[in-house]
């Protein structure tokens, strides 16, 4: 009796450990299971996130070469000014969601961040940056931008008649001899320009830097607007305007004469014009209602009063920004004003560094965002 109670004892308890065995082997399957399907739910998510990452570039590059390789001088409608026109606008409104370029170093940007600032030039006409190190010496962050500025095709600088150090203009509020009088050296606002609007057709600005060095106590915020936009706007509204703006005696300023005798010569030409080096649009406009002449003819007379109001009143397509030290604008001569600000008192007074240049930035970038 006791043998056999033993038997059944042992044999239930194989029984059990069988049946635990094989309820381990069915879990283990199941997680096995589970973890395949798990696997291959990451391997799907991860080859459609490549997948759209690669729809993405490709769509970016696309857009990119519809809006370099178009002809703006054509003003017919046809299927390439349309496309132009949405592939402008669509880059426009996702750059202005981007952050600006982050740069570790001034004079030695890493090839990542040189490509994104040429790649949104190129399609945007300006790129914001910001540096991680912000050196408090003048002359040496004055000698980092040109060197900076070099890294990015930059260098036929003007040999302004205020540059200091390599080319550089200091912009801050001055009296001093060449400043009196003349608005990017007071605080007060600046009206709607391009840089070098009163140069002889013959030197042209086609690119400048601006860096921030010191901020105002308040105020002196820019805004920017691609003149590519601004042709897209005067277009749709009348491609008359266009046509006018880009007559070589469509603007003149008259000549100037400095104190001390210096002669800048009357300037005229076109508005919109092409760069000989790329066949891209370049843009020399002022907002000023006074020292400056437009062509006698009414589409002239009516396409600057149209840009004018345009301007004053704003665009979605515009970007504000109120530069911090170490913070700047890289630019194809973009369209920009400033508000008025206010100084601090000595080395707490508004500085901006500005480099001009007679050459866009380069455009052989090798895909950036």
């Amino acid at each position: 009796m006791f043998e056999a109670g033993r038997a059944f004892h042992v044999e239930t308890s194989l029984h059990n450990n069988l049946r635990i065995w094989r309820d381990t082997q069915e879990l283990v399957q199941l997680r096995a299971t589970i973890l395949r399907c798990s696997i291959s739910r990451r391997i799907a998510a991860s080859r459609q996130r490549s997948q759209k990452v690669g729809n993405t570039q490709k769509l970016m590059e696309n857009l990119t070469n519809t809006i370099r390789n178009f002809d703006w001088t054509d003003l017919s409608q046809n299927d390439r000014w349309e496309n132009w026109r949405t592939a402008k606008i669509r880059v426009s409104q996702t750059l202005e969601q981007i952050e600006p370029v982050s740069i570790a170093a001034l004079d030695k940007p890493d090839p990542q961040a040189v490509a994104a600032i040429e790649w949104r030039c190129s399609v945007q006409n300006f790129a914001i940056y910001r540096t991680g190190n912000h050196d408090p010496r003048l002359e040496y962050t004055s000698a980092s931008l040109l060197r900076f500025a070099g890294q990015l095709g930059l260098s036929i600088a003007e040999n302004h008649r205020s540059a200091g150090l390599s080319h550089v203009v200091a912009l801050r509020t001055s009296s001093g001899e060449g400043k009196k009088g003349y608005i990017p050296y007071t605080p007060r606002p600046m009206n709607w320009h391009t840089d070098g609007y009163y140069n002889p057709p013959e030197q042209p600005v086609k690119g400048f830097i601006l860096h921030c060095f010191q901020q105002a106590l308040s105020g002196g915020e820019n805004h920017l607007l691609d003149p590519e936009v601004a042709y897209l706007r005067l277009r749709d509204e009348n491609p008359d305007y266009v046509r006018a703006l880009m007559h070589p005696e469509a603007m003149t300023i008259p000549e100037n004469r400095e104190k001390d005798g210096t002669l800048r010569p009357t300037s005229t030409g076109p508005v919109f014009h092409s760069d000989e080096a790329t066949g891209r649009l370049q843009m020399r406009y002022t907002a000023r209602t006074r020292s400056i002449a437009w062509r006698d003819d009414p589409a002239t007379r009516a396409a600057a009063d149209w840009l004018r109001d345009w301007l004053g009143s704003g665009d979605p397509l515009m970007r504000s920004i109120r530069l911090q030290p170490g913070q700047g604008i890289v630019c194809n001569n973009v369209l920009h004003d400033r508000t008025g600000f206010t100084d601090g008192e000595g080395e707490q007074a508004r500085v901006i560094l500005r480099i001009r240049f007679h050459q866009r930035v380069r455009e052989d970038f090798r895909g950036a965002a």
